[in-house]
């Protein structure tokens, strides 16, 4: 079946606004109730958020829900130009709903989840990390589409992907690994100064590993056309 642009547009901005009230909202409340849980509580939701988010919208839209891993998609020729907006819109849309359904009922603490690097790290080893998080996650998704689709344990793998990057990453460089996710709380809490970060050390992971993956989809493509 073939999903109108509109079509994914909905799933991706409902999608997207999950991912983000899980990734972030876990942060607030943790803060809010005194940090008893800490790195793994931020790691284990957004990895339930994607579960949902995979299976429910996975067939539909590819279940982006990252302008980074829409612009890997695009380069693997899974998406088309025009689509792009489509994609960007829903996603950054979705986010900042998500950080306002946040701000509104959980809290505005801890700059509504914002993330943000450890500079007791220099920033030539927090950008290669963070551009490392991104390029697993998009390595993870084209592998599970390239052998079986998004199906069996599909959105148990990404979203777990997403937790470990987050627990073991997250410490240097925030783990962001979408830009979506970190603009909508930098902007609504006003945090802005490490926006850059998020807004190109994911790109460079995802376009590196989506031109690793780009003849393999060409390849796949020729033998079931």
């Amino acid at each position: 079946m073939v999903y109108s642009n509109f079509q994914i547009f909905i799933v991706e901005l409902i999608g997207t606004f999950i991912l983000v009230i899980f990734a972030t909202g876990s942060i607030v409340y943790d803060v809010q109730i005194g940090g008893p849980y800490g790195i793994w509580f931020a790691a284990v939701a957004p990895f339930i958020a994607l579960i949902i988010g995979v299976y429910s919208f996975g067939k539909i839209s590819l279940a982006h829900f990252n302008p980074a891993v829409t612009i890997g998609y695009y380069i693997t020729g899974h998406i088309s130009k025009i689509q792009i907006l489509w994609y960007f819109a829903a996603e950054i849309i979705g986010a900042i709903l998500g950080s306002l359904f946040v701000m509104m009922f959980i809290g505005r603490d801890a700059n509504l989840g914002a993330n943000a690097p450890n500079y007791d790290y220099s920033i030539f080893l927090i950008f290669p990390v963070e551009v490392l998080a991104s390029a697993l996650l998009m390595a993870v998704i084209f592998t599970v589409v390239y052998t079986k689709g998004l199906k069996g344990f599909s959105g148990i793998v990404i979203g777990g992907i997403v937790g470990l990057d987050i627990f073991f990453l997250a410490f240097i460089s925030g783990a962001s690994m979408n830009p979506a996710r970190a603009l909508a709380p930098a902007l609504l809490s006003g945090m802005l100064d490490n926006l850059w970060l998020y807004w190109s050390a994911p790109y460079v992971g995802t376009i590196i590993v989506a031109f690793l993956f780009r003849k393999k989809f060409q390849n796949q493509r020729k033998q079931e056309s």
